[in-house]
This record gives C-alpha cells, structure tokens and sequence, in this order.
C-alpha cells in the first residue's frame, strides 16, 4: 500500500485489519490487543493509516534500544546497502560480522570476553536459547537442565520446556527441574524479601545436594536476570551471586538469557552487570541487531567442545542486522545510553508509586531501568491463602515479624494506605542495616551502602512505618500471611485500551496478564516520559473507575498524578 493512500477516516486501517483477520493466524497476539496499521515511526513515535500518533512503550518487545528509524541505524544500513556487500553470508567471515563482533565484546563483562567465543544462531532469541542448550549438553555430556518459575525463554521446543507456561503450551518438560524464583509480591514461601530469596537459593543447593531429591544431572541452570513475560521481577543481586556460588562449585554451567534485558535495557549494559555476576554462557537477541533479526550466544571457550554443525542455520549471517546492530551497540555504550535508562527508570518508578498510592487495584510498581512493571490486582477479593508456619528463629525471624520492607526486586509495594514518600529501588534508594548474607555488589561496597534487595531491614519508626504503609507481610503467631490480593487481568486488558485511545501503547504481561509493561526506548526525553506518566495514570484512573463494580472506586486517599519533571522539559 502507498502512503499516499493513508485516510483521516481510518477506512484504510479497518480493510487491512479485517484482511489480516481473515487471512493470518489465530496465534497472532498483538495485533488482538492494538488494532493499529502502522505506516511511519521515528522515535519513540509510530503513526498509524489513520492518522493517529502513538508513544510506543512497547519497542518491538525491547528490540528497539533506540526507537524507531534512529539516524545512526539507518545510516549503516545504507552504508551496507550502498557497498554491494552481500546481505547474507551464512557462516562466512564478513567486514560487517568482525566490526560487529568487536563491538559486542567490547560490552560483555570483562571476565567473559577475555576468554569469549561467539555462535551465530539464527534470527530468533529462541534459537539461540536452543543452542546454548544444545552446547551446555554436548560439554558436560549431561541432559538435565535447572530453570525457574516464570520464565520465558521462547517459543521452540527446549526453549518453550525451560519456560514456565510449557504445560500450559502443551510442551514436554522432560529433564527440566523447575527451581522457585524470587518473587516477593506472590512469594512462593510466603514471606519475600530477603528470607524468601535465600529459601528460593536454599531450596536449589538442597535439592542438587540431596541423592535422592530428583532432580536428572543438570547441564546447566538457565535464568533471566529480570523475567520480563513473567511481569517484570528483577532478580536480587544477592541471589544471582549465590546461583552463581551454587552452579560453580558443582561445574553446572550458568546461562543468563539475556534476550529483553541486554544493550543498557536494565540500567547497566547487561542486566548481570548489577550482581558482578559472570556467567558462562550469554543468549543474547533483540536489541543486539538495532532492531533487525540477529541472535548470538557468548559462551567460555571451554564449553567449545562441539563439533562442526552442531547448531547450524542459513540465516545466521544477516549482514543488514549485523550493521545496524555495531551501531547500535556502539551508540548505547558511546552515549551512556545504559546510566540514562537508570536515572530516567528511577524517577518513572518513584513517579509511579506515588500515584498508586491510594490506588489499591495497583498491587505492585517494580522495575530495574527502562523495564517497568505495574501488576493490577482486585483488592475486594482479599490476600491469597496463608502459608504453613513458620520455625525459623533468631534475627531473621525477629525482622520478618516486623514486616519487610520492599525486596530485592527494586517493588514498592502499594495499598489504601500506603504513603507517598518512600521509594524501594535497586539502583537508587539506599537503606542502613547490617551485614546481608549475599554480601554486597563491587559498586555498593565503593558506595558503602547496601540495597533493600541485599536484604538490609528498614529499622526504627521511619523503616517499621514505612512498611507497615506499603501494606507488607507480617508475621503472626509463627504463621506468615500474604496480603497479595489475586490478579486482575480484565482490569489491565482495560487499562491497554485506555492507554490505546490516549495514543499510548503498552505490553501486558505476568503470570495472569495483569502486568502492564513499559519497555520505552533507551532515547526517551523528558518531555516523553511525563507524557507516558500523564497518559499511563489517565488510562488507569478512567479504568478503575469504569470497572466500578468488581474493583472499587478511586480510594479518597488516591494522590493525584504530579507531572514528574516541572520545568525541565526538552
């Protein structure tokens, strides 16, 4: 279709989108959800066949570091365009492949790229989780594999068994041992924080410790550091050093996925740069190719012991997202692109926290850099079931009777009464208290300060307060208490169509579908942001309130929605 057809009355939109009806898929899923024709984007700004302009929080699921049509992608892509350079090459040594490869190691942390070696997988992340698989098997000589509750690795066979929904997805699980991860909103033990993550590591060195626990040999234990499709739940730093603690000193390779979270998503170019965690293996896709099909996984050259072949494809030389990808990579790192997200995140956390507060249907706001979530929740319904008692004793026990404060995954969590001040953030809102078990990240102990994911309790009136106003978990008689209310996906599909109708596009996401995702371009402005805050709280107010009856209207003590950045817009 030419642009040049584009209609004010949207009749175009509407014949191509009942044309796709017609003729695609029934497993097609965004388009359900946002019935948009997209013709033109730059930016962070997609316009559709009607006209109509959006902020796009979506960025092709992250894949778009940059947004839409950045300069720089587009000039390398001309670039390659203009040499007569093939455009696909299979496995062969290219200029473009040896730039891009440089630029990649550049990036990775230090103690994997000295001793590095790269396969080129084929377009998908997917792929490339199957051949970190394949590789972890073939050098360990092992078929069992650790992965977690929550995960989303993709959408083919071993990738769709590591993650969470494969009985869901009809796939078989054989060999998979499914490991508790870290979740201090709907804890699987009851009690989150800095207790829940260390039963989470307790119960993965226990259970490969223990001859009879079940578990097959494990090839490998494959995580993400940030489990995006899961609803957006960071991983403690702590908890990811103990993984790695556990996996070395049992030689099970650690894979980190690495697909949404890479090129500066998180905060930091790689989100296990947080930890200082080095794992052996990297799946790395998305963002990596500026926003055209490339997928490579990082391993240590002693894991290359596989033979010619082992994991092959014929598009695994795409010389067009090889470009754009080295410039993109090279744009993030040159223009600290990974420090922006950071700043920017924290200050859409804390924004949005203060707008949930009053707002009890916002059960949980969470993120780590540009990669938010917000789980909705219908509080009418009250907490989930109790969990059994409780035996441990001494100081932990003694804080978690006092009620946690926000864990590890950088959650401030919200209700009726919570307050408007605090801010329980990974990689901004610092907290005094003692020694954590985890011990602390390279970058905290040069801060001299430890993060409320290491485990430090808020103490005294402001910490025992400011718990008790986010509407913690608490201990009675030996017995730990959720006062997670259950999900509300039909509140956050409504609050995607409020987003829609205010030019907004947001993701949903978690374990039911009511997470509402913002996974905006690392080059989001100022000015941006506050319009996806402005627009994001609108949609969520005018949802609520139309969904009256099942969730309750607007609390009298919801705060209004402060425009973040009052005088410093660009």
């Amino acid at each position: 279709m030419a642009l040049s057809a584009v209609s004010d009355d949207g009749g175009v939109t509407q014949g191509i989108l009942r044309r796709q009806a017609l003729r695609e898929s029934a497993a097609r899923t965004y388009a359900r959800a946002l019935p948009i024709v997209p013709v033109r984007a730059r930016g962070m700004t997609v316009e559709g066949a009607d006209g109509r302009r959006y902020l796009d929080c979506l960025s092709g699921a992250g894949a778009l570091a940059l947004g839409h049509n950045h300069p720089v992608v587009l000039e390398a892509i001309r670039a390659v365009l203009d040499s007569e350079a093939p455009l696909q090459v299979l496995d062969l040594a290219t200029p473009v492949k040896d730039a891009f490869t440089d630029e990649l190691f550049a990036t990775l942390p230090p103690g994997l790229a000295a001793r590095a070696r790269v396969q080129f997988c084929g377009p998908a992340g997917t792929d490339a989780v199957e051949a970190a698989l394949t590789l972890v098997r073939t050098a360990t000589g092992r078929d069992g594999l650790l992965a977690f509750s929550g995960a989303y690795h993709g959408m083919t066979a071993g990738a769709l068994a590591a993650s969470g929904g494969a009985a869901a997805a009809g796939a078989s699980a054989t060999g998979v041992t499914r490991l508790p991860f870290p979740y201090d909103y709907r804890c699987p033990f009851g009690v989150g924080g800095e207790r829940g993550a260390e039963l989470s590591a307790r119960w993965a060195e226990k259970l490969l410790d223990d001859p009879k626990g079940g578990a097959p040999d494990p090839a490998g234990m494959i995580l993400e550091p940030v489990q995006g499709e899961g609803g957006v739940i960071p991983a403690p730093d702590g908890w990811l050093r103990r993984m790695r603690e556990i996996t070395a000193a049992r030689s099970i390779p650690l894979i980190a996925d690495e697909v949404q979270t890479g090129a500066g998503r998180t905060g930091a170019f790689w989100a296990v740069d947080h930890s200082g965690v080095v794992p052996d293996v990297m799946v790395l896709s998305k963002a990596i190719g500026g926003g055209l099909p490339l997928a490579v996984v990082v391993y240590r050259e002693e894991l290359d012991v596989w033979p010619p072949g082992a994991h092959a494809g014929t598009f695994r030389g795409n010389q067009l997202a090889m470009a754009a990808g080295t410039a993109t990579l090279a744009y993030v790192r040159e223009n600290h692109l990974a420090q922006r997200a950071a700043v920017v995140g924290r200050r859409m956390l804390e924004r949005l926290r203060r707008f949930a507060a009053g707002r009890p249907q916002i059960g949980e706001v969470r993120g780590r850099g540009l990669m938010i979530g917000l789980e909705l929740v219908t509080p009418e319904a009250g907490p989930t079931a109790e969990t059994g008692p409780i035996t441990d004793t001494g100081p932990t026990a003694e804080a978690e009777a006092t009620v946690e404060a926000g864990q590890a995954g950088f959650a401030a969590r919200v209700g009726p009464a919570a307050q408007a001040g605090l801010v329980v953030d990974a990689d901004w809102e610092r907290t005094q208290g003692g020694a954590t078990p985890y011990g602390t990240s390279p970058s905290e102990a040069a801060l001299g300060a430890v993060t409320p994911c290491e485990g430090a309790w808020l103490t005294g009136a402001e910490g025992g307060g400011a718990r008790q106003a986010l509407g913690g978990r608490a201990s009675y008689d030996g017995v730990a208490r959720t006062t997670a209310p259950p999900a509300d996906p039909a509140l956050a599909a409504a609050v995607q169509q409020e987003c829609l109708r205010r030019g907004l596009i947001v993701e949903l996401g978690g374990r039911h579908g009511a997470v509402i995702r913002l996974l905006p371009p690392l080059t989001i402005t100022d000015e941006q942001t506050e319009a996806v805050l402005d627009r994001l709280a609108d949609a969520l107010d005018a949802a609520i309130r139309t969904s009256g009856a099942r969730s309750g209207e607007l609390s009298p003590a919801a705060a209004p929605f402060v425009p973040p950045f009052a005088g410093n817009r660009r």
